[in-house]
């Protein structure tokens, strides 16, 4: 990033900057089936896609099972291949981090699931900068981002998000809850970006995780590996996202 960036624990560097889908519950062995037989396309090469997390205080309630099933997204994601992923966090008072490029998805997984909860104000713009600045370096394939609020500017999360729809860095926005604010900021964020915008249910893992499926197949293979998958999931994203034909 144009910022200094400092090195810590884990390979981790701090950071010093639609339509809803809404789905059933399932248990927890269904979702783990799920995710053992992700299979992101081929084709597009070796896609690079940023997942960010909001850690603060306030998703503390689903933090514990939310790691643990994106844990196992990651594994899957990293046996099937195609896709180097970056993990970016905030949390507490300023904390923001982004670990390195990956495509051994296990190592992504061990620093996630030590993440604990900090009190603290959201900050999604310094993710969307970090997603900006990564892009100059080298073009970024998609951005996911999980949060339940957003105490933030707007205009200056649209501003970013343009920016970012301009290097082609979709924006895939998934809504825990249903915050007004953060339906509203997450919404323009992903239109702006070309990206969508999803709401889950927190109590349904399996729909989450079918849709980050669908996006490390976009990320990976682009619209037309999307369009050939034929999931649910891929088609709630093909009709948001700009020449999709869902």
């Amino acid at each position: 990033m144009s910022s200094r960036d400092t090195t810590g624990k884990n390979g981790s560097r701090s950071v010093s900057t639609g339509k809803e889908a809404q789905s059933s519950s399932r248990d927890l062995s269904d979702f783990l089936k799920a995710a053992r037989a992700v299979t992101p396309a081929q084709g597009g090469g070796v896609g690079r896609l940023i997942f960010a997390l909001d850690a603060t205080m306030s998703r503390q309630p689903t933090w514990d099972a939310a790691c643990g099933l994106q844990a196992e997204m990651f594994n899957a994601v990293g046996r099937a291949g195609g896709l180097n992923v970056q993990l970016v966090y905030f949390r507490g008072f300023g904390e923001c981090r982004a670990s390195r490029w990956v495509s051994d998805t296990s190592q992504l997984r061990n620093l996630m699931t030590k993440i604990d909860c900090r009190g603290g104000h959201t900050q999604i713009a310094k993710v969307l900068k970090n997603a900006r600045e990564e892009t100059i370096r080298k073009p970024v394939s998609a951005m996911v981002y999980i949060g339940d609020a957003m105490e933030e500017e707007i205009d200056r999360l649209c501003q970013l998000a343009g920016e970012l729809g301009m290097r082609r860095v979709p924006c895939f926005m998934f809504q825990e809850g249903n915050d007004p604010a953060a339906q509203t900021a997450f919404r323009e964020v992903a239109r702006l970006s070309g990206g969508a915008y999803l709401r889950f249910d927190a109590n349904a893992a399996h729909a989450l995780l079918n849709l980050l499926k669908a996006v490390a197949v976009y990320a990976s293979g682009g619209l037309r590996a999307l369009e050939k998958s034929g999931s649910r999931e891929s088609r709630l994203l093909l009709e948001q996202l700009p020449g999709g034909k869902g």
